[in-house]
Formats: C-alpha cells, structure tokens, sequence
C-alpha cells in the first residue's frame, strides 16, 4: 500500500485512541496513570498529529502522482470520523454545546449528500473556497476547546471558534445547495429542450408524410 493511503489509515485509527483520551474520566480509566493535565496534552497532541497526516497524504499524493481512487473515497471519511468522535467526546464531557455539534455534523451528511447524487447524476460538485478552509478552521476550533480543558482562559476563543466552524459550515452548505440547484435546472433545461427537438422532428416528419399521401394519390388516378 502507498504511504499517502497508510497515512489516511492512520487518520482512522487515531480516533479510537483520541476518544478514549478524551473520555478518560467518564470511563473510569484513570488505571491508564493519566493525570487530568496529561491527558488533555495527550488528546491534543494526539489531535493535532491525525490532523497533520490530513495535510501529509494529500501533498505527497500530489508531489509523488499516487492520486488513487482508495485514497480519495478513504480521504473525506478519515476527516469526518476525526473531527465527529472529536466533537461529540467533547459533548460528552460538555466543553461543546450539543446543538452546535448537531449543526456541524448534520451540515457534512448534508453536503456528502449532495455530492452523491450529483456524482450519481454525472456531474461533480467541487469544493468552495469556504469548504476548503473549513477543516483548517475545525482543527484549531477543536485544538482551542481541548487546550481549554488544561487552561481555562482559551475556553473563550474555543467557543469563538466553534461558533466560526458552525458559521462557515452554514455559509459553504448554501454554496453547495446553490452550486448543486444550479446544476440541476441546468439539467432540467438541456432535457426539455433535447424533448422539443424530439417533438419538432417528429412533427416534420409527420408533415413530410401527410405531404407525399396526396401527390401519390393523384398521380395513381392519372393512370
């Protein structure tokens, strides 16, 4: 397997260990010989690496031409496991309202969504300059919330930052609901003119045929 593919791999298996960091107390774990303070660095720093192999895979998957289609299906489904075990573990130990995770969440089913049944329908939505930031804006909204759970003085830039991930994931969705609308009227208006074509050719053949009844009929009589 190439290293941009194992690289996403990890990703996937970070996330298991991320959220049993970040659960320790709630589980009961502290037999691990974790300290609060060690634990909330430890969740960070594990964080914060499964975020950097996001950056990694896709600059060499670029830079060494081993663009595959198992990294690019594996990809997006790595970064939406990651940043969703992150958020709802944080819900769970409530440094995360609860209805802001739902928007953020609901919003990337939504977009996966449409994009499917675009690609079902043939056509590819490509990802907006709001979409493109949006993970970088994630990680930090995350890394603030997690390094607010050690110092309580960044819990304020961790909500700003929330609010930030929420919004921008508001604004970018409408841009793929737009992009996605006008891909379908698009669509709509190629098939019926394709069916007016149809009809008019149709309708002129008809006409040639009710033309020539006529003429083969008086020449016949002639005779």
């Amino acid at each position: 397997m190439k290293l941009p593919n194992l690289l996403t791999l990890l990703r996937i298996f970070f996330v298991p260990l991320l959220v049993a960091t970040l659960l320790a107390d709630d589980l009961s774990a502290r037999w691990q010989g974790l300290i609060p303070a060690a634990r909330d660095l430890s969740a960070l720093a594990i964080f914060l690496a499964a975020a950097a192999t996001d950056l990694l895979d896709g600059y060499l998957a670029r830079r060494w031409k081993q663009v595959t289609t198992v990294g690019t299906l594996l990809d997006p489904i790595a970064d939406k496991l990651l940043i969703s075990a992150a958020l709802i573990s944080l819900v769970e130990t409530r440094n995360v309202a609860a209805w802001i995770v739902i928007v953020i969440i609901g919003r990337e089913f939504a977009v996966s969504g449409l994009r499917s049944i675009a690609a079902a329908s043939g056509y590819t939505i490509r990802a907006s300059e709001l979409g493109k930031t949006k993970m970088v804006s994630q990680v930090v909204a995350i890394s603030l919330v997690i390094a607010g759970r050690r110092w309580p003085g960044l819990d304020e830039l961790g909500l700003i930052g929330m609010w930030a991930v929420m919004l921008f994931g508001l604004v970018s969705a409408a841009d793929y609901f737009r992009k996605f609308w006008r891909k379908v009227e698009t669509e709509i208006k190629v098939r019926r003119r394709r069916e007016l074509l149809r009809l008019e050719r149709t309708e002129q053949r008809l006409a040639k045929k009710r033309a020539a009844r006529p003429s083969g009929a008086l020449s016949r009589r002639v005779e």
